[in-house]
């Protein structure tokens, strides 16, 4: 590293893939696919290159159903189909031409699949089969009300449907790849199909897919065993991990600590370390809440972590990584303030122009003092 330079741009190397710096962005849903068919459009096109052409080192794109009934909403992303890979390889190849990384979230939405884009003034729901949604599943049978009033059954997952995920994981990751991808992150977390399996407040099975704690975690090691295995094995796979419940019986940070030393087994290369995202969690939110977790981890399990929630300032980043609290930083919310966030970091932190990810089209604009 060059003398003062910030820690921030430098770069990262996970397994085959350096990432030329450390502000990345995380998954964030756009629901945008007005086909309904996965299929990224111009809009993904657009929203992502603009990432790249902003100076981010690795974009995730939001999460991206590895099965049809396994989308947040009617208008996500997948790659549960090989006719989706066309149009994400396009997207790769212009991030690519403008030096950023990309990568996809594998998701599975579980129960909190069906529902409606999480927009302003739009109404929040599951969607009824009526209006193009489905049944969902989960780790056991359970009901919902939709939108229109109707009851919408919650099919708990048997073990052929459970084979099935795993395996649909594993695909997606092939088609990730084959898209030119260089990295997926498996969605653990956020109340979605993975983390209702191994959060004690949603599983009560009591066959092998529940019950304890290693019964609870026997999905998502599964799936990253999978996903690991189908991806080559020069591309790194992350995770994204719920690191506690914020509930009193909930799944919390030493579990998160013991789940990160078996995923690193398996072949995991980092987890991005966030939180929450079922009821009755008591969230003390402010800036950087979930740092501690990405340390902790970064520190006992001795992977790499992702720092995520509420860092917006180029300072606030630069120390998290200064202090060796995590190897990387997603701005989430502030990249869809500033899609030239990087940039403005560089400048604040005293990078020189020419060090700095500057695309040449946009060079025009670096500051001069």
């Amino acid at each position: 590293m060059a003398p003062d330079r910030p820690l921030l741009f430098e770069p990262l190397t996970l397994r085959g893939l350096t990432v030329r710096n450390r502000a990345w962005v995380p998954p964030m849903c756009q629901y945008s696919v007005e086909t309904r068919d996965g299929v990224p459009n111009t809009y993904h096109l657009v929203h992502y290159g603009s990432l790249a052409i902003g100076g981010f080192g690795l974009i995730i794109a939001e999460a991206s159903g590895v099965q049809p009934v396994g989308r947040i909403t009617p208008f996500d992303l997948g790659l549960w189909d090989d006719a989706q890979v066309p149009a994400w390889a396009r997207i790769a190849d212009f991030v690519h031409a403008h030096g950023a990384a990309l990568g996809a979230q594998l998701g599975h939405a579980g129960f909190k699949a069906s529902t409606n884009q999480w927009w302003p003034g739009v109404l929040e729901g599951v969607v009824p089969a009526t209006q193009g949604g489905w049944e969902p599943v989960g780790p056991q049978d359970d009901t919902l009300t939709a939108l229109d009033g109707s009851t919408v059954p919650v099919h708990g997952l048997d073990e052929d449907g459970i084979v099935q995920v795993i395996a649909d994981f594993a695909d997606a990751a092939r088609r990730a790849d084959a898209a030119g991808l260089d990295t997926v992150e498996i969605h653990g977390a956020h109340g979605y199909l993975l983390h209702e399996f191994y959060s004690p407040l949603t599983n009560h099975r009591t066959d092998r897919w529940g019950g304890d704690a290693e019964g609870r975690s026997r999905l998502i090691l599964e799936v990253a065993r999978a996903v690991r295995e189908a991806f080559p094995a020069d591309k790194p796979v992350l995770i994204r991990l719920t690191c506690s419940d914020w509930h009193p019986e909930g799944f919390a940070p030493e579990d998160s600590v013991e789940l990160a030393k078996r995923l690193k087994q398996i072949g995991v290369d980092a987890i991005d370390a966030s939180s929450g995202g079922l009821p009755g969690a008591d969230i003390t939110v402010g800036p950087g809440y979930q740092v501690p977790f990405a340390e902790r981890i970064r520190r006992e399990a001795d992977l790499p972590t992702v720092a995520v929630g509420l860092i917006d300032d180029p300072a606030q980043a630069e120390q998290i990584l200064a202090e060796g609290r995590a190897d990387a930083i997603d701005l989430g919310r502030a990249a869809l303030r500033d899609t030239n966030w990087p940039l403005r970091a560089a400048h604040e932190l005293g990078l020189p122009n020419d060090q700095a990810p500057w695309a040449p089209q946009r060079f025009r604009g670096a500051w001069r003092h």
